[in-house]
């Protein structure tokens, strides 16, 4: 079983975009143990991210949690596997080796030369310096880490020039995705602006490619291999089955924007999975009704109930700008797919087959 454990709900950035109130709430020990003991409970695998408000503050749970795990994957045969996301501001070499050993999947929280616009620290300072030196000291320990970039309308105008420099920094695997929600307010020119810088971001990943030297680009690849594979994004959100949270008060829920909310709710780490409850969400029609007659429906995110919460306050309906996004991203994917078939149909075929 997958379990996130948000291990706090404080956080040491003060980042422009984000939703979330920071408070001084912890995961016990208790609830982490029990937690670790629900992951081995089912499924031939235990799956743990490590995540907050900022996880490494509470450094000293992530290591009590390696170590449970190691010795119940001891007793049970099950394999334990490990994931973090974090804003990489604490990260050291102590805990990277310990990372290593144990394969950890991190993705950090990086905007690449947008970092300062919106990732600040709670007195107002940039993080870029910071997090420059600590994005190269995790690619020493980990260098198949993600770089997770969130670019919110003020930050528009750096989206091509922050994949550029993730890249080339070393980063292999990056993340990029625009910034939602209460905080965030994307105009008709800060979107246009958008378009154009991932136009751009998408012909320096055309030159990589070219070049024999692809990397992973997550706004590109998941639209190239969705369109290749007929896949309906509704079988990837899983919500309330794939990667469960779990609240600092051991309650379970469908996924990260529905903490809090009762009827998302799917039981807590001492009692098991209220399977009723899974069930009803398993029920439910993935894709938003205004969705159903479009004919790109299987190729865009309709179906996240977070995205959807997150933007509209219902799940079930998707807002404007998540429309408008996905139609360019696909548009822009799919001229992109085309030159790099036409350039080496075999290169094609082995990268997104």
């Amino acid at each position: 079983m997958n379990l996130t454990l948000h291990l706090t709900e404080a956080c040491n950035l003060h980042c422009a975009y984000c939703i979330r109130t920071h408070r001084p709430v912890r995961m016990s020990e208790t609830v982490l143990k029990a937690a670790c003991d629900l992951a081995f409970s089912e499924g031939n695998h235990a799956g743990l991210c490590f995540f907050g408000g900022e996880p490494l503050l509470e450094r000293g749970l992530i290591s009590e949690a390696m170590a449970y795990c190691a010795a119940r994957s001891a007793e049970t045969g099950k394999p334990v596997q490990y994931k973090m996301t974090t804003n990489g501001t604490l990260l050291d070499a102590e805990f990277l080796e310990k990372a290593r050993d144990v394969h950890m999947g991190i993705g950090l929280s990086f905007d690449g030369t947008a970092q300062n616009i919106c990732r600040r620290t709670p007195d107002g300072n940039g993080s870029f310096e910071m997090l420059n030196e600590k994005a190269k000291l995790l690619l020493r320990y980990l260098p198949d880490s993600y770089a997770m970039m969130t670019i919110a309308p003020e930050a528009a105008g750096e989206y091509a020039a922050s994949v550029k420099y993730l890249h080339q920094l070393g980063f292999r695997r990056i993340s990029a995705v625009p910034a939602y929600g209460k905080n965030v307010h994307w105009t008709d020119e800060s979107f246009t602006l958008l378009t154009q810088q991932l136009r751009e971001a998408a012909a320096y990943y055309e030159a990589q490619f070219r070049a024999g030297k692809p990397f992973f680009f997550s706004a590109l690849d998941s639209k190239i291999r969705e369109c290749i594979a007929g896949e309906n994004p509704s079988e990837r959100c899983h919500l309330g089955f794939r990667q469960m949270p779990v609240a600092p008060n051991g309650k379970i829920y469908a996924c990260t924007q529905f903490i809090g909310d009762a009827d998302f709710c799917l039981g807590d780490v001492f009692t098991g999975l209220d399977r009723a409850a899974q069930r009803r969400l398993a029920d439910r029609e993935a894709v938003p009704e205004t969705c159903r007659a479009c004919a790109l429906r299987k190729r865009c995110t309709n179906a996240c109930g977070c995205m959807n919460r997150l933007e509209t306050g219902d799940e079930n309906r998707v807002s404007p700008l998540q429309c408008s996004y996905e139609r360019m991203l696909i548009e822009l994917a799919d001229e992109t797919a085309e030159r790099l078939y036409a350039h080496n149909p075999d290169l094609f075929r082995k990268r997104y087959l």
